[in-house]
């Protein structure tokens, strides 16, 4: 594994069951668990962007790992006021052990890692979100045993974070991806023409919401408006309404199927309450296994015995 994670783009299949596997180690171990891989270590939580899964989850792990968490508010560091992505990544490189940074611009984390002595752990840009769509891997594979050939239907705004970072796991694991959107919202056609490459994954689009779900073992979706698109809340919800998942959808789905959301979800939006709440839904195993996975994640960059864990385990 690299020194940092930015996307899932440049992982291998052997980091990815690495990942898996030590993640699943943890989650059982949990009230157990002794190492503390993060010992003696301080990592920064930069965000610009608000959260509540992101900051507890890897507030929780890092203190579970025997570290130190140290919230740092972007507007509240000089890197608001002016000061640059590179000088401040010198500056903490004497300070830090580690980053976790959520913002907007993608090429402002690439920046911090560029010049960072320290991993930087990407958990949210505007064009991916690779600690989201890890664990994704992760509760499918627990509640489906496998990743390779499970079936995927993404639903919404198939041009977000969310689906760019689910165009590139169905490359890394060999899921069939169905993407499903007006076209307005369709995804990357560069990120498409990656996956056309991929020997492993199938990945395709459609505007046709009822074909993308039939037979799938998983429907996604995500929050239309994000953070930063508040003015064009009232145009999205117009646009893509067409594309909430309700009871019918989940019906032309199939009767195994499970509902996914990262979460936040705005419920009535791009999903009503009653199928978030129903026994097919699975957002929150989702939600827990963040932690699990991020903590994963965190061991194999910075504690460089990590790999004794699994042949422990």
């Amino acid at each position: 594994m690299r020194k940092d994670l930015l996307t899932v783009e440049n992982l291998t299949d052997t980091d990815l069951e690495n990942i898996l596997k030590l993640s699943e180690l943890m989650k059982r171990e949990r009230l157990t668990w002794k190492r503390k891989s993060l010992d003696g270590k301080t990592i920064a939580l930069i965000f610009s962007k608000s959260s509540t899964r992101t900051r507890v989850s890897f507030e929780v792990g890092i203190r579970e790992l025997g570290g130190n968490a140290l919230f740092l508010d972007q507007n509240d560091m000089q890197l608001g006021r002016g000061e640059t992505i590179e000088d401040t990544a010198k500056v903490l490189s004497r300070y830090i052990h580690g980053v976790v940074i959520r913002t907007y611009k993608h090429d402002d984390v690439v920046e911090l890692a560029k010049f960072a002595k320290f991993p930087v752990i990407n958990a949210l840009t505007d064009e991916f979100h690779p600690c989201q769509i890890l664990t994704d891997l992760f509760t499918m594979r627990e509640f489906s045993g496998k990743l390779k050939g499970v079936k995927v239907a993404f639903l919404g705004d198939c041009a977000s974070n969310m689906a760019n970072s689910m165009i590139l796991a169905a490359n890394l694991s060999g899921l069939e991806l169905r993407l499903a959107s007006p076209e307005k919202y369709a995804p990357s056609p560069s990120l498409m023409k990656m996956a056309e490459e991929s020997e492993k994954g199938e990945v395709s689009w459609t505007d046709d919401i009822t074909s993308a779900v039939e037979g799938v073992d998983y429907i996604y979706t995500d929050v239309w408006v994000s953070m930063g698109m508040e003015d064009e809340k009232e145009k999205r919800l117009k646009e893509l309404k067409d594309y909430k998942v309700t009871n019918e959808i989940v019906e032309a789905a199939g009767e195994g199927v499970r509902i996914m959301h990262c979460l936040p979800a705005h419920r009535g939006e791009e999903i009503t309450s009653e199928v978030i709440g129903s026994h097919k839904s699975i957002v929150f195993d989702q939600a827990e296994n963040r932690l699990h996975v991020q903590k994963s994640i965190m061991t194999m960059l910075l504690d460089e015995d990590w790999k004794d864990i699994l042949e422990e385990g």
